[in-house]
Formats: C-alpha cells, structure tokens, sequence
C-alpha cells in the first residue's frame, strides 16, 4: 500500500508543486511556467486520474484539492469523450464518493463536486433515476451535498450550451432532469424543512427553493409550506439574506400581472407584515439586513409597478415602504437599491392614462424630494477632523455616484410632481440657509455649508428637467446663486448649477452679466475644481450665448489671453469652445481677423514650446495647445458660396506649413503627431470641398509625415480625404478624384513598406488605421481599387493581421474583407449610396468578376486563417465578423469554400477534434448549401469553433484563483 501511495505521490508531484509556485512569492517567469503547466495538465488525459489521487490524498493542501476538484468540473464538461463509454458510471460512483469524503466541508470543494455530478447528470443520457441514486448514495453520509446538489443541477441544466450534446439531447434531458422531477424535489424540500426546526432556517434549503424556481410555479410554492419556510427564515440571521433572494425570485415570477394578480394578492399582505423590519433593523444599524429588507420592498415595487400604477390606494402601503426605506438608511447604502422601483413608476405614473396614480401618490414623491435632498448632503466630520470623510477614498467615491443617482430620482420627482414644485423646494432651502447663516459668513468660514451645497446641487441635477422658458422660480433663485458664499464645496457646486442653466440665461439676457462675472472670478479660486467648473460653465455660456456675447470679442480675447495659460488642459479646451462658439457667429467678413486674433497667440506659443520640447512634458504640452486650434476649426464654420473662399479656410492655409514642419521635427512624438493629423482630418470635415485649394500641399504632408514616422494617424487623416473627394462627391471634379486615388495608393505602398519591414504585431494601430482606410478605399473607389496593381499585395497583408489577438486592428481587418467580399453580391456594402445623378448605386459585373477572382486565388488562405482564428486566437468579439466572412465565401464559391474548410480541418492537431465531429460539420454545411439556408451556415461554424476552442485553447477554471491569493475554507 505504501508503494501505491508513493507512485501516486510521485504522480502528482509536479502538479502540486505547480500549484505551490502559483501561490508563491516568486519570479513572474516562474509562474508564467507554472501556469502553462497547469493549463496542459488540465486538458491531459492523465488529469482523469490525478485529479482524483489529489482529492483522495490526506496529504494534499486544500487549495491543491480545489484546483483538482475544478480541474475535474472541466474534464467532465468538455473531455469527457477522452474516457471509454462504459466508465461513465464509474466516474460518477467515484464522484459521489468524494462528496461523502468531503461532507464536512471544505464548501467550495463540495460546490465544484456538486457541479461534476450535475455535468454528469446532463451527458449520462441513459441515467435515469438521478435524484434516487444521489439521494441514496448521499442522503445519510454527505450532509448537506444533497441539498447543494438539488441547487446546483438547474443551473447547470440552464447553462448546458457548454456542454456538447445535441439540441435535441439536451431538451430532453432537461425535461428529464428538471420539469418531470418538479413535483418530487417539492416534496422533498418540504419534507426536509419539516425534520427540524434547524433545517428549516438552513440557508442551502432557502437556496434550493430559490434554485428550483426555474421549473416549480411561484403559485404552487406560495400555496405549500414552503412560503412559511420562507417567511419564518427572513428570522433568522444566518437564513436571511437567502430568504429574502427566494422571496425576490417569487416577485420576478410575477411580473406578468394580469395572469399573476390571485397569487399577488396572497403574496402582498404577507410582505407588507414585514414593513415593522424595517424600523427594527434601522434601529440594530445592521447594514446588510437593511439592504436585505430594503430590497424585499423596492423589488417587490419593480415587479408590480403598474399594478401600482392601476391600483395606487390599494397598494399605496408597498410605496409608503420603500420610502420608508429611503427615510431610515442611515448610512446612504440601502438608498441605491430603490432607484429602479422609483424610476420605473415615474414612467408609469406620468403617462395621462394613470394621471389619478399621479395624484394619489404625488405627497409620496414630495417628500421623496425632501429625502433626496438631505441625503445629498457631505457627512459632517467629527470634532477636529477636516476629511469629510475621514480619509476613505472609497467611500467618497460611492457617495459621488450615489448623488448623480440621486439626482436622477430628482428627475424622477420632476416629471411626476411638476418641475416649479422640485425647484421650489430647493430655492426655500437656499433662502432659509440665507436667512440663517448668512450673515454669519465669510471666505474662510460658512457654518453648516453642508445644508447650502446640497440644494445647490439638487438644482443642477434638475437643470435637465427645465424648460428654458421657466418663469417661476429660476428668475428669483438664480441671482441668489450669483451671491453664494467662497467656501470651496459650495462656490463648486453653484458654479456647475449655472452651467446647467444656460439655455435659460440665453432666454433671459438680464441675467447674463452677473452670472458671467460670478463665473469669471471663479478662475482666481485658490481650488483647482472650482477653476475647473468656471472652465465648464464658460464653455456652456459661451455656446448657449453665443449671440448675446457676439458684441464682446475685444473682452473676450482680453479674458482669454490672461486666464489661458493658468488652466489644466482640459478646462484651457472647455474655455476655447465657449469662445470659438462666440468668434463662429461672427459676420462672415470678420471671421478670418478673428480667428487669427484668437489662434495667432496659440500658434507662438505652439512654436515656442516646440522649440523647447525636450522632453515627453514638453511634447504632451505642444500637443495640447495644437488641441486648442483643432477646436477653433471644428466649431467655426461659416457659410459661404460654393464659389467664394471661406475665411477659415484661408486661416488654416497660413497655419497648415506651420504645422508640417512641426511634424517634421517630431517624427516620434505619438501625442504631436496624433493632434496635428486630428486638425488636418478636422478641417476636411468642416469645410469639406471649400478645402480644394489646399489639398495638394495637405495629400503631401501627410504622405510625408507618414513615409517618416509610420503613426496611423495619418492614414486616419488620410480616410477623411478619401471619403470627402471621392469619384462622384459634389463640387469634386474628376481630375482630383483621380489625384486623391492615387494618394491612397502611395499610402498604401508606404504601409505595405512598412509591414515589409516589421511583424504584425509592431504595427497594430498602423494596420488598424490602414484598413479602416482601406475599406472606404474599396467603398468609394471600387473600380480602381480592384483593378490596382496593390489589390493582391494589399488583400495578402490583411491575412498576416489576420494572426494578431487584438481586437481594433482585426475587427478593421474583418471589416475590410467583408466590405472586399460584398462586391462580388448584386448589392455590395454602399448599395445605399446613390451616383452623382441621384440614381441608385449599381454594381458592374466586371466589378464582381475581379472580386471572384481575388478571392479564387486567394480564398484557401483566407478560409483558413479565418477558421483558425476562430478556434485559436480571435477575441469573442470577433466572431460574428469572421463568420460573416466565411458565410460570404460560401455564398459565393459553395463547392471550392468546402473543400478549402475540408484542408483546415485536416491541418488540426490530431485527437483534437471529437469522433466524426469534423464530418457532422462538413455534412451540416453541405446540406445548409444545397437547401438555400448559406445564413445557418454561421451558426454551424460558431458553434463548432466555439466547442474546439472550450476543450482545447480556453483557459480552465481555477488557474486565476491560485495566482490571485491562497483561500481560507471553512466547512
């Protein structure tokens, strides 16, 4: 027996010191070997029987005993054909076995067991008796596995696509499995719940009966015993929080009302007798049951929300009690979980047809409003503490999020109660702060500045909610903000609430004035997110008000000039776009001077920050201000003739040699290069054809910039250009058509230089950029592209991006081709496009013709890198993407598509693919082409790739765990 021990000990070795480098402090190469060792182990054949001498061995660590027991739920999914038919029943004898060795725990052992035997439940077809035999086997010896187990199997039978039986197999096992054994488990669980009074608080029973909710009726479970089981265990501490998830899986199987309201109506009054929990466990300032009660009410509101909406006094009581859930949660944590009950009944109840739920239940949203509005407020910090917080991160953060919800239930309250009674509530706030403090206050100190900001806040959440034509309440509460105190939180948050209110100050231009210099001497705040919000706000007056402003440039420049160069980048380009907004509506014959009034000082500092751009620093800040005159070309955009030469267009002649010569001398600067080809591609979007005059000098600037420094923003600038001047683009004649063909073309040979000169993956946004360009090439220009000496060569470097992992590049790979494959159809990709004469877009028969014959010649390379793909290295979001290409080759060459799929096949590892599962594919596609039915041909290949890549390339379960921290069980 010793020497049996010691083999098995030998055996198993090397995966237990595997298991222990996983979770050691050692080098990353290290374990970078030991996970490659344990990922193989795991798909052996050999893992059939280690896996069992692990779990079997009194000596062996319990996180090694886990990882085999997981190792082993993944055998059992997806190797299971690695075994002869006949020692099925074996493995599940030994499964069994196990759980009884591991009864007492540990827990998660137990679950990865549990999951085996359902797995083996699900594949063993000709088991019949399941619940019998595990019953008999486990009942007496195992604990609680039963239980565990009858929670386990209708997840995994809802799950079963993992696993590889027929669809047909796998409905009928689960009608076996699940719907014929509804009655019988019932009966069992009752049976269990009523054997004592501690198994009728165990939590595995209440996770059981939620578990078996799939398949048992909520009606049949309301009616039985096992509602008081449920009731009695929301009790128990321990059995609690798994009640209250059986009870919320009830409501969900109630959502259809009408064929639901007998079983509501018993369910209702049994919920709302648990309405005195609440005060109970406020008072225990027990945070986990009070997210538990919290839930059992908000939910219940989600589910029966429109019988609410049709019932409002009848069910006003389950309303009042997920306010009263609002009203106690003291800590702000159970709050978030009644923001869906709130927001779904204001959908409802703000429609005309449920206008008397809106009445009857209009004071509920009210006080919500008063709710909201306090738990909006920063906590106070104790006496001598100045972190709000008192330094926990976290929970400053969660507070954040919490308010923006909060002030979507704001919203809410708008839309259900009126908007002039939300932003009363509000400005009372701030009038009755005034009256009381204010006079109290000064710079440095603001006494409960908490009950200031909060309103303040409210408002800015409601701006959404406001029609600029409010006359009510915004005309006294606005000039009162203007007078609002320094105190940072407070200034802040006033600041951001005007610029929530801007379309209503361009209505009310008397207003104007104040809120502008309120917002102006922001920028000499000692806080930074004070300056960032007068930043904000200024961009929002100066879009909003553009025309009210229109007679200020001199100040606006003078303004501009003397706070530019103090801001962070990002408020330097919120502050350019409220005064570009204001330099665009400017008269025609006045934009050129100004443009070049506001860009000029940004085109000297641009050069003298060039000129001294040493360092990454000093790159990222010449990078930036380059931003700044990409925001003026964006947003000004005069109107001119066709004939007539635009200001802006003239202004960006001067700055446009400027710029080149700045690529030039940065020509390994990502950040500089990225922000000049931005503006370039900017100025092609604005002024379109107006940019004719500068087009040669800009087509050799890019072509330049690109020859030097291989960055893909120039092939992305490059695309602007196809697309705006391609053949049959109005006021575009066909000799510059022609010329920009050709300079997709030097691009293109530039790019194929460079993928000649370096792998794939060194080029990943190059590729990305290149075909992304490529696929409007081919949609603009599709003659020429395909009757181009670089269509082969092009077509060919796309396959060798095709061995990339990353996803932009090889979702603008796939997308290339399937623009490519598409004109070989009647209808290709722009068959929504219409000709220069308004006519529908046809495609030639010579076009589809070159396309047959690329693909002829290249098909077999393609299929194959396609199908690879898919079951090694795409990204799951590839997938539809490669299977539409491979659908489109079937589409168009059925017989020679099969025979390239046949070669890939028989190019796979062997005993990589299943008995006859290659010929049920090929069988399948075959029959799919002759019915018709080239779609189904997708599904086919996802669902047979997706099963290879399962059992040979993805990752198992269980390898992350180990790295990431070594457990503690209990049992």
């Amino acid at each position: 027996m010793a020497s049996k021990d010691g083999a098995a000990g030998q055996a198993f070795a090397p995966v237990l010191a595997a298991v222990a480098t996983m979770q050691g402090n050692v080098s990353r190469s290290e374990k970078t070997h030991a996970h490659e060792f344990l990922e193989k182990f795991q798909k052996s054949v050999e893992a059939w029987t280690i896996t069992h001498e692990l779990l079997q061995s009194p000596n062996t660590p319990v996180e090694a005993k886990l990882f085999a027991a997981t190792t082993l739920k993944g055998k059992i999914m997806f190797d299971l054909d690695q075994l002869p038919a006949e020692s099925t029943v074996a493995l599940r004898d030994s499964v069994m076995n196990l759980l009884v060795a591991f009864a007492s725990g540990p827990r998660p052992i137990q679950t990865q067991l549990c999951v085996c035997l359902a797995s083996l439940a699900i594949q063993m077809i000709q088991w019949k008796d399941v619940l019998a035999t595990v019953g008999a086997t486990l009942g007496g010896s195992a604990g609680d596995c039963v239980l565990e187990f009858l929670r386990i199997l209708p997840e995994e039978v809802t799950e079963g696509r993992k696993i590889n039986l027929s669809e047909e197999d796998l409905n009928n096992r689960t009608k076996e499995l699940l719907e014929d054994n509804a009655d019988q488990v019932m009966h069992l669980l009752i049976q269990y719940a009523q054997s004592s009074p501690s198994a009728s608080t165990n939590p595995r029973l209440l996770d059981c009966i939620t578990s078996w909710m799939r398949e048992i009726p909520a009606s049949k479970i309301v009616e039985s015993p096992l509602m008081d089981v449920i009731l009695k265990a929301l009790d128990n501490d321990a059995s609690f929080e798994s009640a209250v998830d059986s009870m919320c899986t009830l409501y969900r199987d109630t959502r259809e009302v009408d064929d639901s309201l007998p079983l509501i109506q018993a369910l209702y009054p049994r919920l709302l007798s648990l309405r005195p929990k609440i005060a109970e466990m406020a008072e225990t300032e027990d945070t986990d049951a009070f997210r538990g009660i919290t839930r059992l009410f908000a939910e219940a509101g989600e589910a029966w929300v429109v019988l609410i909406a049709r019932m409002p006094v009848e069910f006003r009581g389950l309303v009042e009690a997920v306010l009263e859930c609002c009203v106690r949660d003291w800590e702000r944590d159970a709050v978030s979980l009644t923001f869906i009950f709130w927001y779904e009944l204001k959908q409802y109840v703000s429609l005309e047809r449920y206008a008397g739920a809106r009445q009857t239940l209009g004071d509920i949203f009210s006080k919500l409003v008063d709710i909201m509005v306090k738990h909006l407020e920063y906590p106070r910090p104790e006496e001598g503490e100045t972190d709000l917080f008192g330094g926990d991160r976290e929970q400053e953060e969660k507070f954040r999020h919490y308010r923006h919800s909060m002030g979507d239930v704001l919203k809410d309250c708008c839309a259900v109660i009126g908007v002039a009674e939300c932003l009363n509530k509000a400005y009372l706030l701030i009038q009755q702060w005034i009256s009381k403090y204010a006079a109290q206050s000064s710079d440095e100190h603001v006494p409960n500045w908490q009950e200031l900001e909060a309103p303040l806040f409210s408002l800015r959440a409601m701006g959404r909610m406001v029609d600029p034509e409010e006359s009510r309440i915004l005309p006294q509460v606005i000039p009162l903000i203007t007078q609002i105190p320094n105190q940072e939180k407070v200034r802040f948050q006033a600041i951001m609430a005007l610029a929530r209110y801007t379309e209503w100050t361009a209505q009310h231009p008397e207003t104007l004035e104040a809120q502008l210099n309120y917002v102006i001497s922001g920028f000499q705040h000692s806080s930074s997110e004070v300056i960032q919000a007068s930043a904000l706000a200024f961009k929002f007056l100066g879009t909003d008000c553009q025309k009210l402003l229109g007679g200020h440039i001199t100040q606006l420049h003078n303004f501009y000039e003397s706070v530019l160069d103090k801001l962070k980048p990002a408020s330097q380009e919120e502050v350019t776009e409220g005064v570009a907004a204001v330099v665009a509506v400017q008269p025609v014959e006045k934009i050129y001077e100004t443009m070049k009034m506001f860009c000029d000082p940004i085109m000297t500092r641009i050069m003298s920050l060039a000129n001294n751009a040493k360092d990454e620093q000093g790159q990222r800040a010449v990078a930036d201000h380059l931003q700044l005159i990409t925001i003026f070309v964006l947003v000004i955009n005069p109107y001119v003739g066709p004939n007539e030469e635009n200001p802006a267009v003239k202004y960006c002649g001067e700055i446009l040699p400027i710029m080149t010569t700045i690529v030039m001398n940065f020509t390994s600067s990502t950040p500089i290069l990225e922000r000049v080809c931005r503006c370039w591609r900017n100025m092609i979007i604005s002024y379109r054809t107006a940019m004719t005059p500068l087009l040669p000098t800009l087509a050799q600037s890019l072509a330049s910039g690109f020859e030097a420094s291989r960055e893909g923003c120039f092939l992305w600038a490059t695309d602007a250009v196809v697309r705006e001047f391609s053949e049959g683009s109005e006021f575009v004649d066909p000799g510059t058509s022609n010329a920009v063909f050709q300079f997709y073309e030097q691009q293109a040979v530039a790019f194929l230089r460079a993928l000649n000169d370096l792998a794939p993956e060194n080029l990943p946004d190059v590729i990305e950029d290149f075909y992304r360009l490529s696929s409007d090439a081919i949609r603009y220009y599709p003659k020429e592209c395909l009757n181009s000496s670089l269509a082969v060569p092009i077509f060919s470097a796309a396959l060798s991006a095709l061995t990339l992992q990353q996803i932009d590049p090889l979702m603008a790979t796939l997308h290339y081709y399937h623009d490519l494959l598409s004109f070989a159809f009647d209808k290709p990709a722009v068959s929504d496009f219409t000709t220069s004469n308004g006519d529908p877009y046809t495609n030639p028969p010579e076009i589809r013709e070159a396309v047959k014959q690329l693909i002829a010649s290249q098909g077999q390379v393609l299929a194959q890198r396609m199908l690879t793909g898919m079951m090694f290295s795409f990204p799951g979001e590839c997938f539809p993407d490669a299977s539409g290409v491979m659908m489109s080759l079937f589409e168009l060459m059925p017989q020679e598509a099969g025979t390239w799929l046949q070669t890939t096949l028989q190019m796979l590892p062997a005993g990589t693919m299943k008995a006859g599962e290659a010929e049920r594919l090929l069988k399948g596609i075959s029959d799919k082409v002759q019915s018709g039915e080239i779609r189904k041909i997708r599904a086919l290949l996802q669902d047979f790739t997706n099963s290879y890549r399962r059992r040979n390339v993805a990752p198992r379960e269980g390898l992350g765990r180990l790295e990431a921290t070594r457990f503690r069980f209990s049992g």
